[in-house]
């Protein structure tokens, strides 16, 4: 298994999507970050071509707020899409911000292995299939009984 590659020349080819890109940079102005003034936007594909955005969202109390990617999933989840192929997520951190463990967790709810895609304004590139981001993660499957298990 490998795992997220950095570098400004992006040795895994995975390059942001240029509509993708240009989507992440809007919701990243979007943001509403008055505590921790840390900016994040992210945009995904579903298979059949739809696009979603997301943009970070805090609350006062602390642990309520959202990241970009979940606001992202979260928008797509509501228009009834359940996959994404592609994932852009923008910020101006150096390294690129890379999605936090309850994102990758979401992320691999419904895309193990859809293509991630971090970049900062300098261009650098933090990349990766979801499942590199979160090694060993699981989804659960419901069983005849009602009963959930781990599949993965």
């Amino acid at each position: 298994m490998s795992s997220p590659t950095i570098t400004a020349a992006n040795a895994l080819n995975l390059t942001p999507d240029p509509q993708l890109l240009e989507g992440a940079k809007v919701a990243f102005k979007q943001a509403y970050a008055p505590y921790s003034k840390f900016r994040v936007g992210a945009a995904l594909r579903t298979p059949d071509g739809q696009v979603f955005f997301g943009a970070n969202v805090e609350n006062a109390s602390y642990g309520l707020g959202r990241c970009a990617e979940q606001s992202a999933v979260q928008a797509m989840a509501t228009a009834g899409a359940r996959a994404f192929t592609d994932l852009v997520v923008y910020s101006e951190a150096t390294p690129p911000a890379s999605p936090c463990g309850a994102c990758r967790q979401v992320l691999y709810e419904f895309a193990p292995d859809a293509r991630v895609v971090c970049v900062n304004q300098h261009g650098d590139v933090v990349s990766g299939l979801v499942r590199d981001f979160l090694p060993h993660g699981f989804r659960l499957e419901q069983r005849d009984d009602g009963h959930e298990v781990g599949t993965e």
